[in-house]
């Protein structure tokens, strides 16, 4: 599975290699994963349901990019006039985006929706049985590479 930002600059093909038809992919503005809640389930946590419990995917990658326009959006504005878009991102701010260690706010935001997902109780659980794993990527649109997320870092793929 790939959750990745509705971005049309994102080609999931492209960045994979994979064949295009074989990803099941989930795109959202930002690659935004809400907090999993049973009481307001969403569209997304729905589709992460099905690909996880019912599909079986055994590899899932949150996938975020430079020059994001959802993530600019959360730390520079711009969204005040389109309330839907600023109930969507604000609530999902990156923590800590000023951390030294992290190069872009994306990453730290990539960062931060691959630990939302991972708080999903049957992705969490999928994850502790060695049956699922899940990745965050960080692509660069300008050079067309991909780095994976660390410890406390972006190294290359």
């Amino acid at each position: 599975m790939f959750i990745t930002c509705a971005d049309s600059r994102i080609v999931t093909a492209a960045i994979t290699g994979a064949e295009p038809g074989s990803l099941f992919e989930l795109r959202t503005a930002g690659n935004v994963i809400p907090p999993y809640s049973l009481t307001a389930p969403s569209s997304e946590m729905a589709t992460i349901e099905f690909a996880v419990l019912q599909l079986g995917v055994s590899e899932i990658v949150v996938c975020g990019h430079s020059h994001c326009g959802a993530v600019g959006a959360l730390h520079g504005g711009g969204i005040d006039h389109l309330p839907a878009m600023r109930g969507w991102l604000r609530p999902r701010a990156p923590r800590d985006a000023a951390d030294p260690a992290m190069r872009e706010e994306g990453q730290e935001h990539v960062r931060v929706q691959r630990e939302v997902l991972l708080s999903y109780p049957f992705v969490a659980e999928r994850v502790a049985s060695g049956r699922l794993r899940v990745h965050g990527w960080f692509y660069d649109i300008e050079t067309g590479r991909v780095s994976v997320c660390a410890e406390r870092a972006f190294l290359p793929l």
